[in-house]
């Protein structure tokens, strides 16, 4: 597989980019909709809400870190996650942008 050619992109297209790719995994999304969910940050509880191990879970959390769609703080050895909804609310209007523009266009197909 090749790389992903980047280069003349903006860089708001690369980072939506990255974290639409993270929030393509199934894990990742049902993490995402079980955190927002949620009344308070998450920690291990996770684990007992989808069918996968605790390493694999710790991966995704990792990867939606990544991209910045979590946020995490450690006290001790517990970690505590929560959405970013400063990332977050990115991601809708950029979303909520093309969906406009769709909206206003022409029926052209």
């Amino acid at each position: 597989m090749g790389i992903t050619k980047t280069d003349g992109f903006s860089e708001d297209v690369n980072i939506m980019s990255d974290i639409l790719k993270a929030l393509g995994h199934p894990a990742r999304l049902s993490i995402m909709q079980y955190i927002s969910e949620q009344n308070s940050c998450i920690s291990n509880d996770i684990v007992g809400e989808l069918p996968l191990a605790q390493p694999t879970i710790s991966r995704h959390l990792s990867e939606l870190k990544k991209v910045g769609l979590i946020k995490g703080t450690i006290s001790g050895k517990n970690i505590c996650y929560c959405i970013n909804s400063t990332v977050w609310t990115s991601v809708v209007s950029q979303i909520n942008t093309i969906s406009k523009a769709m909206n206003e266009s022409s029926d052209c197909c």
